[in-house]
């Protein structure tokens, strides 16, 4: 038995890589991006005080964010995106 936090990341390998991508979904494939995109877009804007401009780039970033794990949520719930998450 191992424990999760004993066990170390290993890098994919391209080919690895793209048949598991082979066999999702454009649809997810591109939400997946947007999400992780969104994500760090929010990130990006931390703070106790934001000017308006940042204020409505957080928001929308947001809603990206949203709308893109409504779609991954459609397809497997455990794969939203959060924007404090690993991702």
């Amino acid at each position: 038995m191992t424990a999760s936090h004993l066990l170390v990341p290993v890098p994919i390998p391209d080919r690895v890589a793209a048949l598991i991508g082979s066999c999702i979904p454009p649809h997810i494939l591109e939400a997946e991006f947007d999400a992780d995109c969104a994500a760090r877009e929010v990130r990006r804007f931390r703070g106790p005080r934001l000017c308006v401009e940042d204020q409505a780039d957080r928001e929308q970033a947001l809603s990206e964010l949203a709308r893109a794990n409504k779609v991954l949520a459609a397809h497997h719930p455990r794969l939203a995106v959060r924007p404090g998450g690993p991702w």
